[in-house]
């Protein structure tokens, strides 16, 4: 039985992340972690003590954390004093927050991605192999919309896509369209075009249960892990 953390339990990826892991029999919730300046924290969620202290990881696997940079960071140094493994799903985070994610793999096992969503990933693996082939011959352009309430833009994921299609085509990625409106919970759409034709790969998310499950399949990888880098393609073998 893995013994989960959940950080950042009352946000909605918190919530679903912790709703299915209750169903799954593999895990075990040990700790749920919440920001102590968000209002109306309950004390308990499903009969589990909510904390606001990064030391209750100590006995944790695996800490899921879909929150702020900051507080990633704030985790991070935590799970390495512990041996607490990660799956980290925050994005935004600067290239020498990045940094410190990559040096805490020495001790720890990271997964460390822009997505969660099998589905996403097996979209990654789809673009680096059409990039591979249509090289520079073709233009690329990229458009991602998500909910208002998203800080970020272009998301983590859209970053992601461009960087797999640059860097497998040799060429730049033209543009990227973010979109903030109502409640969508993700769409990104790459194209690649040419005089004679166009490529278009597009992924919909119907709901956020796709990131959450995908972190719960990263969480059973980890478990059997005792330090590394890795990302969604390492878990799902698609690399």
């Amino acid at each position: 039985m893995i013994r989960l953390a959940v950080s950042g339990c009352q946000g909605r990826m918190g919530q679903r992340i912790t709703a299915l892991a209750l169903n799954d029999k593999m895990f075990k919730i040990s700790t749920l972690l919440e920001n102590k300046d968000r209002p109306d924290v309950p004390e308990m969620v499903c009969h589990i003590p909510v904390s606001f202290d990064s030391d209750k990881l100590k006995g944790s696997d695996v800490l899921i954390e879909f929150t702020s940079p900051e507080a990633t960071l704030e985790h991070l140094k935590a799970c390495q004093k512990y041996g607490v493994n990660m799956v980290i799903g925050t994005t935004g985070l600067t290239p020498a927050q990045i940094t410190q994610v990559k040096k805490a793999a020495s001790k720890i096992a990271i997964v460390f991605s822009s997505n969660m969503s099998v589905g996403v990933n097996l979209v990654f693996a789809l673009i680096r192999r059409t990039a591979q082939v249509t090289g520079k011959n073709y233009e690329i352009r990229l458009t991602e919309t998500h909910h208002v309430h998203k800080k970020d833009a272009p998301s983590g994921t859209a970053k992601t896509m461009a960087g797999i299609a640059g860097q497998f085509s040799k060429a730049k990625v033209k543009d990227i369209e973010s979109i903030r409106e109502g409640e969508v919970i993700g769409d990104h759409t790459i194209s690649f075009e040419s005089p004679v034709d166009l490529i278009s790969i597009h992924h919909h998310a119907k709901t956020r249960d796709i990131f959450a499950e995908g972190s719960l399949v990263a969480a059973k990888f980890l478990s059997k892990k005792k330090k590394g880098l890795y990302n969604m393609q390492d878990v799902l073998g698609v690399i």
